[in-house]
Protein backbone atom coordinates (compact mmCIF):
# COMPACT_ATOMS: atom_id res chain seq x y z
CA UNK A 1 0.00 0.00 0.00
CA UNK A 2 2.87 2.18 0.63
CA UNK A 3 4.48 1.88 -2.51
CA UNK A 4 0.84 2.49 -4.50
CA UNK A 5 0.65 5.69 -2.37
CA UNK A 6 4.46 6.75 -3.17
CA UNK A 7 4.11 5.87 -7.00
CA UNK A 8 0.62 7.57 -6.65
CA UNK A 9 2.24 11.11 -5.38
CA UNK A 10 5.24 10.85 -8.12
CA UNK A 11 2.93 10.73 -10.83
CA UNK A 12 0.98 13.70 -9.20
CA UNK A 13 4.25 15.50 -9.25
CA UNK A 14 4.68 14.44 -13.11
CA UNK A 15 1.70 15.59 -13.92
CA UNK A 16 1.83 19.00 -12.33
CA UNK A 17 4.92 19.56 -13.34
CA UNK A 18 3.66 18.69 -17.10
CA UNK A 19 0.89 20.99 -16.99
CA UNK A 20 3.75 24.21 -15.47
CA UNK A 21 5.50 23.13 -18.43
CA UNK A 22 2.80 23.36 -20.87
CA UNK A 23 1.65 26.71 -19.64
CA UNK A 24 5.09 27.58 -21.26
CA UNK A 25 5.86 31.23 -22.81
CA UNK A 26 7.21 34.30 -21.24
CA UNK A 27 5.65 37.32 -19.39
CA UNK A 28 6.49 40.83 -20.27
CA UNK A 29 6.81 43.38 -17.41
CA UNK A 30 8.47 46.28 -15.93
CA UNK A 31 8.64 49.10 -13.95
CA UNK A 32 6.26 51.85 -13.45
CA UNK A 33 7.73 55.64 -11.91
CA UNK A 34 6.30 58.70 -10.92
CA UNK A 35 2.91 57.44 -10.57
CA UNK A 36 0.63 59.88 -8.15
CA UNK A 37 -1.26 58.55 -5.24
CA UNK A 38 -4.63 57.09 -6.05
CA UNK A 39 -4.05 57.44 -9.72
CA UNK A 40 -4.22 54.44 -12.22
CA UNK A 41 -2.79 54.30 -16.27
CA UNK A 42 -3.46 51.16 -18.11
CA UNK A 43 -0.97 49.57 -20.30
CA UNK A 44 -2.14 47.72 -23.45
CA UNK A 45 0.73 44.70 -24.75
CA UNK A 46 0.43 43.97 -28.79
CA UNK A 47 -3.26 46.16 -28.41
CA UNK A 48 -4.94 44.09 -26.08
CA UNK A 49 -4.01 42.27 -22.46
CA UNK A 50 -4.91 45.26 -20.62
CA UNK A 51 -3.38 45.85 -17.51
CA UNK A 52 -4.57 48.45 -15.34
CA UNK A 53 -1.35 49.55 -12.43
CA UNK A 54 -2.67 51.89 -9.54
CA UNK A 55 1.09 51.97 -7.82
CA UNK A 56 4.28 52.37 -8.80
CA UNK A 57 6.52 49.29 -9.16
CA UNK A 58 7.00 46.50 -11.22
CA UNK A 59 4.32 44.87 -12.94
CA UNK A 60 3.62 42.05 -15.28
CA UNK A 61 0.73 41.18 -18.15
CA UNK A 62 -1.44 38.25 -17.42
CA UNK A 63 -1.02 36.63 -21.28
CA UNK A 64 2.18 34.82 -21.63
CA UNK A 65 3.74 34.81 -25.41
CA UNK A 66 5.56 32.05 -26.69
CA UNK A 67 9.32 32.15 -27.89
CA UNK A 68 10.52 34.47 -30.56
CA UNK A 69 6.55 36.47 -30.23
CA UNK A 70 6.96 40.24 -30.67
CA UNK A 71 5.45 42.74 -27.81
CA UNK A 72 4.78 46.39 -27.77
CA UNK A 73 3.48 47.81 -24.87
CA UNK A 74 1.32 51.00 -25.20
CA UNK A 75 -0.82 53.38 -22.66
CA UNK A 76 -4.51 52.74 -23.33
CA UNK A 77 -5.68 55.38 -20.39
CA UNK A 78 -3.59 58.08 -19.04
CA UNK A 79 -3.82 58.87 -15.25
CA UNK A 80 -5.59 61.94 -14.28
CA UNK A 81 -3.34 64.85 -14.80
CA UNK A 82 -0.41 62.57 -15.57
CA UNK A 83 1.18 61.65 -19.07
CA UNK A 84 3.16 58.66 -18.59
CA UNK A 85 5.78 57.44 -21.74
CA UNK A 86 6.69 53.83 -22.40
CA UNK A 87 10.30 52.94 -22.78
CA UNK A 88 11.96 49.68 -23.83
CA UNK A 89 8.25 48.77 -24.71
CA UNK A 90 9.00 47.01 -27.59
CA UNK A 91 10.62 43.71 -29.06
CA UNK A 92 11.15 40.50 -29.51
CA UNK A 93 11.70 37.24 -26.69
CA UNK A 94 14.32 35.10 -27.39
CA UNK A 95 14.21 31.62 -28.45
CA UNK A 96 13.57 30.23 -25.08
CA UNK A 97 10.28 32.57 -24.41
CA UNK A 98 12.43 34.60 -21.64
CA UNK A 99 10.49 36.70 -19.40
CA UNK A 100 10.98 40.53 -20.38
CA UNK A 101 11.05 42.92 -17.21
CA UNK A 102 13.10 46.11 -18.99
CA UNK A 103 9.71 47.93 -19.71
CA UNK A 104 9.90 51.34 -18.21
CA UNK A 105 6.47 53.85 -17.71
CA UNK A 106 7.45 57.09 -16.61
CA UNK A 107 4.75 59.30 -15.31
CA UNK A 108 4.61 62.84 -14.70
CA UNK A 109 2.19 65.29 -14.07
CA UNK A 110 0.94 67.71 -17.41
CA UNK A 111 -1.65 69.63 -14.88
CA UNK A 112 -0.90 71.98 -12.14
CA UNK A 113 -3.83 72.00 -10.09
CA UNK A 114 -5.21 68.13 -9.57
CA UNK A 115 -6.89 66.47 -6.69
CA UNK A 116 -9.90 64.49 -5.35
CA UNK A 117 -13.83 64.94 -5.22
CA UNK A 118 -15.48 62.33 -3.07
CA UNK A 119 -19.84 62.10 -1.79
CA UNK A 120 -20.53 62.98 -5.12
CA UNK A 121 -23.70 60.53 -5.60
CA UNK A 122 -24.19 58.77 -8.95
CA UNK A 123 -26.27 60.83 -11.95
CA UNK A 124 -25.06 64.35 -10.08
CA UNK A 125 -22.79 66.86 -11.05
CA UNK A 126 -20.33 70.01 -9.73
CA UNK A 127 -18.22 72.34 -11.77
CA UNK A 128 -15.25 73.85 -10.47
CA UNK A 129 -13.67 77.24 -11.06
CA UNK A 130 -10.62 78.62 -10.96
CA UNK A 131 -10.32 81.85 -12.57
CA UNK A 132 -11.48 81.90 -15.15
CA UNK A 133 -10.98 78.08 -15.57
CA UNK A 134 -13.81 75.78 -15.63
CA UNK A 135 -14.47 71.93 -15.00
CA UNK A 136 -16.89 69.53 -14.68
CA UNK A 137 -17.05 66.53 -12.68
CA UNK A 138 -19.53 63.93 -12.90
CA UNK A 139 -18.41 61.47 -10.36
CA UNK A 140 -15.88 60.79 -7.60
CA UNK A 141 -12.10 60.15 -7.84
CA UNK A 142 -9.47 62.12 -9.15
CA UNK A 143 -9.36 65.14 -11.70
CA UNK A 144 -7.13 68.06 -12.75
CA UNK A 145 -7.52 71.05 -14.56
CA UNK A 146 -6.46 71.27 -18.14
CA UNK A 147 -4.00 74.17 -17.91
CA UNK A 148 -0.60 73.97 -16.67
CA UNK A 149 0.56 76.75 -13.47
CA UNK A 150 4.21 78.32 -13.57
CA UNK A 151 5.49 78.26 -10.14
CA UNK A 152 4.69 81.44 -8.10
CA UNK A 153 1.25 81.38 -9.60
CA UNK A 154 -1.46 82.21 -7.26
CA UNK A 155 -4.83 80.07 -7.74
CA UNK A 156 -8.07 80.15 -5.55
CA UNK A 157 -10.36 77.26 -6.46
CA UNK A 158 -14.16 77.40 -5.73
CA UNK A 159 -17.21 75.49 -6.65
CA UNK A 160 -19.54 77.17 -9.28
CA UNK A 161 -22.90 75.16 -9.64
CA UNK A 162 -23.39 72.68 -6.43
CA UNK A 163 -24.59 69.34 -7.19
CA UNK A 164 -28.50 68.64 -6.61
CA UNK A 165 -29.27 68.50 -3.41
CA UNK A 166 -25.48 68.09 -1.65
CA UNK A 167 -23.03 71.07 -0.77
CA UNK A 168 -19.59 70.46 -1.73
CA UNK A 169 -16.94 72.33 0.31
CA UNK A 170 -13.12 72.39 -1.13
CA UNK A 171 -10.49 71.93 0.98
CA UNK A 172 -6.54 73.37 -0.15
CA UNK A 173 -8.94 75.38 -1.96
CA UNK A 174 -6.20 79.00 -2.95
CA UNK A 175 -2.28 79.05 -2.11
CA UNK A 176 0.18 79.99 -4.88
CA UNK A 177 1.64 76.83 -6.69
CA UNK A 178 5.24 75.49 -6.56
CA UNK A 179 5.14 72.40 -8.53
CA UNK A 180 7.71 70.74 -5.99
CA UNK A 181 5.17 71.01 -2.75
CA UNK A 182 1.77 71.40 -4.07
CA UNK A 183 -0.63 69.78 -2.06
CA UNK A 184 -3.63 68.19 -3.97
CA UNK A 185 -7.03 69.98 -3.71
CA UNK A 186 -9.95 67.83 -1.94
CA UNK A 187 -13.09 68.46 -2.92
CA UNK A 188 -15.94 66.71 -0.07
CA UNK A 189 -19.60 66.25 -1.15
CA UNK A 190 -22.42 65.84 1.71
Amino acid sequence: MKHLFRTLKLLAGVAFGLSLAACGGGEVGGTVTGLGTALSVTLLNNGSDSLTVSRNGSFFFAERLDANAAYLVTVQTQPVGQACDVSNGSGTLDAEGTTVDSVRVNCSFSSSLRGTVSGLRPGLALTLVNGSTQLAISADGPFAFADVLADGTAYSVRVLTQPAGLTCTVQNATGTFFARSFQDIFVVCS
